[in-house]
């Protein structure tokens, strides 16, 4: 195995520096670091020139998938993120005696929790905070905190390893949604066998981001959706102008005027949202004070997450037929 080349012990080590080389390195390309650290992408790329110059060493290797860190960069990665871990606690210690609160906070959440619970209450956030900058990237996908692609991730769970530092959220219910006008054009539902003939919405199943979004099979096996979408809130949409039913959140669906549970007696799903902060920010004034924020809007919100759910069906004698059967 090949050893990666030593560090010169002389070599002047620019923090500036070392924090363009750990955008690159996790976001692999110039463009993107650049805009995680709010600089042109030429500043960048002269940066990492000098870094490697000073080091005498190739950090990078360009290809189609972007830079690539070659052994040098990864022998190098470790030790600056010692120093960023080292520079951010020691930053938690400053800021935490400071009573004014500025910078950007850059949250990722699935898109309906990020665009239909927490877009429409950071104003209240701002107002607290004037300087406070709030970043929400609300997409169906996962979130790199070692990477520093967010401050805050919320998740449908924790991670199994890394220095993370998860809290639960919140439990929320989703159930069967559909619009008043699609039930009047259609023959009423009342068991599970009767979701045969109705369109169905739901996600495109090779592109699901995680296991816990895959409702349909739970529900019955035979269902099929005949729209689907990677995005809950084009999910949502199409259900809203009358296209079909989907499993949507009760914090989302229960909301909003149109939607009527379809089957809330028989399909009551139940998921649960962590909140993720990696372990060298946890002491982060601007970052303690948005995951604050956050837990205060959920739990001010409890009942939109976990409204009461009618009371399931008692269980059929023996010898009848359930409907129960696709669950």
């Amino acid at each position: 195995m090949t050893r990666p080349p030593s560090l010169p012990p002389n070599l002047p080590m620019n923090w500036d520096d070392l924090r363009i080389f750990l955008a690159v390195a996790r976001t692999r390309t110039l463009s993107a670091a650049a805009g995680q650290l709010n600089v042109d992408h030429a500043t960048v790329g002269r940066r990492i020139a000098r870094l490697e110059r000073g080091l005498n060493a190739k950090l990078f290797q360009r290809s189609l998938k972007g830079y690539q860190p070659t052994p040098a960069a990864e022998h190098l990665l470790r030790a600056a993120e010692m120093v960023e871990s080292t520079v951010n606690s020691g930053r938690g210690v400053i800021e935490g005696g400071d009573l004014s609160l500025s910078g950007m906070v850059r949250i990722g959440a699935p898109d309906g929790f990020g665009t239909m619970f927490l877009a429409p209450r950071f104003g209240v956030l701002n107002a607290r905070h004037p300087d406070l900058e709030i970043d929400l990237i609300a997409t169906s996908r996962l979130f790199s905190l070692s990477k520093r692609e967010t401050d805050i991730a919320i998740s449908l769970a924790l991670p199994p390893r890394g220095r993370v530092i998860g809290r639960k959220l919140t439990d929320y219910h989703l159930g069967f949604f559909a619009s008043p006008g699609y039930l009047a054009r259609h023959d009423p539902i009342r068991a599970i066998e009767d979701l045969r003939p109705h369109a169905i919405i739901g996600y495109i199943e090779d592109l699901i981001y995680a296991p816990e979004l895959n409702y349909l099979p739970l529900v019955a096996k035979f269902l099929r959706p005949k729209f689907r979408s990677a995005n809950l809130i084009a999910q949502f949409q199409a259900v809203l102008a009358g296209h079909g039913l989907a499993v949507l959140p009760s914090f989302m669906a229960a909301a909003t005027p149109g939607l009527t549970p379809v089957l809330a007696d028989r399909v009551a799903l139940t998921r649960t949202f962590y909140m993720l902060i990696h372990e060298d920010d946890r002491h982060l004034s601007r970052i303690r004070v948005t995951s604050d924020f956050i837990v205060e809007q959920v739990e001010a919100n409890a009942g939109l997450f976990l409204p009461e759910r009618p009371p399931k069906p008692r269980r059929k004698a023996p010898g009848l037929k359930s409907n129960n059967a696709g669950l």
